[in-house]
């Protein structure tokens, strides 16, 4: 008798990911405020770059996606060999575990960080590790703690999705002084851009041999529909991930539009005002209305209800009157639902139907 097929230890183990709703039966008015994308959309330049490759679909895209480096690191002042692009930020995380965690190894997260933290851990066969937060805020003596000789990464989301909160950077810094030379920490800037003068962790990875920065193109850059990312690291470190890197994981369509969108930061320092401005209108307005956040320094809103149930029963109001929110259970914040910023009518529409949820309509 055979023995059935089955896949390597850990695949089982992942749940799947589940992406924000983006439609409600028998709706048209709908919005959606469930996967933090920027409602502003690209900049008009990016846009222009993606149509311009519509008359080269027939050729492979390059290899070294030197000029996409070139253009980042132009941009942040950074070393283009320091610099790895991949499908989204995700794909580098993938490359890490993949290159550097494996059976028998742990990688260590926030017990409210990132699900591909997990997800990329257990594909790699190693064993997922959560330490606790303080509050919704990483806890760097509780990751500390958590740090065995097992540890090989150590992700943290500086801001951290879903709850928007930040590790101040001598924080970050103590953090690193902690880990043992094994370990390598991973500081995922997602949401690097909507902090102004913040470089996302670069200083770090410069200054150091086991620090590593992933920033994404799905955010602030109005990308998400591309997937997009790049990974700030040494270049013993790049020189490992790009071993494992598939060499055409990039389109020249995705490359070319990211390079031209990079290139523009006057639209992504209007995204990045715009988006402070509203932010704070909404926290402001939900705040009024019995409904608190902590202090996001994201393009999201984090708002907690007095339970689970009162947080679902929010979430069907919502989409009752055509807004898609994001439920976090799955984050270990059943009570909460993570509201992204949409534009100033999408702010309104949102207000006005957690007032009327809340009795103050």
């Amino acid at each position: 008798m055979t023995q059935a097929i089955q896949p390597q230890p850990g695949i089982l183990d992942i749940a799947l990911y589940q992406g924000g709703n983006a439609h409600l039966p028998g709706r048209s008015d709908v919005v959606k405020l469930s996967s933090n994308e920027n409602p502003f959309g690209a900049s008009p330049v990016a846009v222009a770059a993606f149509g311009r490759t519509a008359q080269s679909l027939h050729r492979y895209p390059s290899t070294d996606h030197a000029a996409l480096r070139t253009a980042i690191a132009q941009a942040h002042g950074l070393d283009p060999d320091c610099i790895i692009c991949g499908v989204g930020s995700d794909e580098i995380i993938t490359f890490l575990c993949q290159a550097y965690a494996g059976p028998g190894d742990e990688v260590l997260y926030t017990e409210h960080g990132f699900l591909m933290y997990r997800i990329s851990a257990l594909a790699a066969g190693a064993t997922p590790v959560q330490a606790p937060e303080r509050d919704r805020h990483a806890d760097v003596d509780a990751l500390l703690a958590a740090v065995t000789p097992r540890t090989r990464l150590v992700f943290i989301a500086n801001p951290n999705n879903p709850t928007g909160t930040m590790l101040p950077e001598p924080e970050v810094r103590r953090l690193a002084d902690g880990l043992p030379p094994t370990a390598i920490l991973v500081l995922d800037g997602a949401y690097a851009e909507y902090v102004s003068g913040f470089d996302g962790g670069a200083a770090l990875v410069a200054a150091r041999d086991n620090i590593v920065m992933t920033r994404t193109f799905s955010k602030i850059y109005g990308l998400g529909g591309l997937r997009v990312g790049w990974g700030y690291a040494p270049r013993a470190i790049i020189d490992v991930l790009n071993r494992v890197r598939g060499p055409f994981n990039l389109s020249t369509t995705q490359l070319d539009t990211a390079a031209a969108a990079v290139s523009d930061q006057d639209f992504v320092n209007h995204c990045r005002d715009e988006n402070t401005r509203l932010r704070a209108k909404l926290a402001d307005g939900l705040a009024a209305l019995g409904v608190p956040s902590d202090t996001s320094e994201g393009n999201f809103v984090l708002a907690r209800f007095a339970d689970a149930d009162t947080a679902v029963a929010c979430d069907l109001h919502l989409q009752n009157h055509g807004l898609i929110v994001r439920r976090v259970a799955s984050y270990n914040l059943p009570h909460c639902l993570r509201i992204t910023v949409g534009d100033a009518p999408a702010c309104d529409r949102v207000l006005e139907a957690v007032a009327s949820f809340m009795g103050h309509a």
